[in-house]
């Protein structure tokens, strides 16, 4: 076979081109790319981790910024309470020193009424007594034909009115 036979000429050449083109391959890509590529993947993993570290940072400062500002929150609410419930209390005393100003004109009223009224049972009662010894008198005179003075049917009256 004429191949074989060619080999072992062409064997040293071709070791020598197969070494000067893995000596190149070598010295431009594992020499010059591959670091390149190396420190362009280094760098993006130190981005990353720094991106990571400041939104960490990020979110430990919005968590203590969001419980400082509850916790404002909930002293401005506790003052809104307060303020409240002393607003409450003041409508409510207001409200009780009208009611009690109401109240004692009431009484007033209700005291000269009752005394009103006290007065005008007096004078109902001395009139009915008026009447019903006229009337006594009046009847006696029919029914018993006897003439009784005013101040005994009055006594009478009083008698059987005040028990």
């Amino acid at each position: 076979m004429p191949q074989i036979s060619q080999l072992a000429a062409t064997y040293a050449s071709q070791i020598f081109w197969m070494l000067v083109f893995f000596g190149f391959i070598f010295f431009v890509i594992g020499r010059g790319m591959v670091p390149k590529v190396m420190a362009t993947v280094e760098a993006r993993d130190k981005q990353i981790a720094d991106d990571l570290a400041a939104a960490d940072a990020a979110r430990a400062a919005a968590a203590a910024e969001e419980e400082a500002w509850r916790q404002a929150e909930n002293a401005r609410r506790a003052e809104a309470q307060a303020l409240i419930a002393k607003a409450k209390a003041d409508a409510a005393a207001a409200g009780e020193k009208r009611l009690a100003a109401a109240g004692s004109v009431v009484d007033s009223r209700l005291a000269e009424a009752d005394a009103r009224i006290a007065a005008a049972r007096a004078n109902a009662l001395g009139e009915i007594e008026t009447v019903a010894s006229e009337a006594a008198s009046a009847i006696v005179a029919r029914v018993a034909g006897l003439s009784i003075d005013a101040k005994a049917a009055g006594a009478a009256v009083k008698e059987a009115l005040h028990g």
